[in-house]
């Protein structure tokens, strides 16, 4: 185990609590500083009956799916295993869960035909699934990217979305960051951000052991 950190944690503000308690769990010290901010968006019920699928490639997609769907959908797909586990804590089981945390992983292990399908999603999501899928989509949410008045100083920065990526690289800040997964390590290169370390899991687990891996590579005091 490595030397304990000075972590920035930049999820929003209402999703932040159990990765930072998390990471203190673990000896870090937690820094609070939300680079995103969610909003529902799009239309209040939602009815499934239609569809063969439904996909969610995010926890909040998930939440905001079974808080206003008024039927079952057939079948749910999930990205990665937050987002599965979101989904089974309002009592639905995915059917397929990708083993490749990004849209091009889901899609490769989805059945083929695949049906009629239904993705829903953030507003301004990438639209690969739903052109590989011929899918549907729907907005359940929308990201608002926030921008402090200075980021507090700290020895890594972790990185749950490619919106707080982006965010962060607004910011013109040199901080080595860990990511949850590829898209987010995708949108860190691509904003000038160094990722140092990845989760090998999409979820609070996985994020955790990378900050650990992090702080072991990290010179110490």
């Amino acid at each position: 185990m490595g030397p304990a950190l000075r972590v920035i944690v930049t999820r929003a503000r209402e999703q932040a609590e159990p990765l930072a308690q998390r990471l203190e769990a673990g000896g870090h010290e937690v820094v609070r500083c939300p680079l995103i901010e969610l909003e529902p968006a799009g239309p209040a019920e939602l009815h499934l009956s239609g569809y063969d699928w439904v996909v969610v490639t995010s926890p909040n997609a998930a939440r905001e799916l079974a808080t206003r769907a008024r039927d079952r959908p057939a079948r749910v797909a999930a990205i990665g295993p937050g987002t599965a586990a979101a989904l089974r804590d309002h009592g639905i089981e995915p059917a397929l869960v990708s083993s490749v945390s990004t849209q091009e992983g889901l899609v490769a292990e989805f059945p083929q035909p695949p049906g009629r399908v239904l993705f829903a999603g953030a507003e301004g999501a990438r639209r690969h699934l739903a052109e590989a899928l011929d899918a549907d989509f729907v907005p359940l949410y929308r990201t608002r990217l926030l921008r402090p008045e200075a980021l507090p100083t700290g020895d890594l920065v972790v990185l749950a979305s490619a919106s707080a990526a982006a965010a962060l690289g607004a910011l013109e800040v040199d901080l080595p960051a860990v990511s949850i997964g590829p898209e987010t390590t995708r949108a860190a290169g691509a904003a000038g951000i160094r990722v140092v370390a990845e989760a090998k899991t999409q979820d609070l687990d996985g994020l955790a052991a990378a900050v650990g891996r992090a702080a072991a590579g990290a010179p110490s005091d």
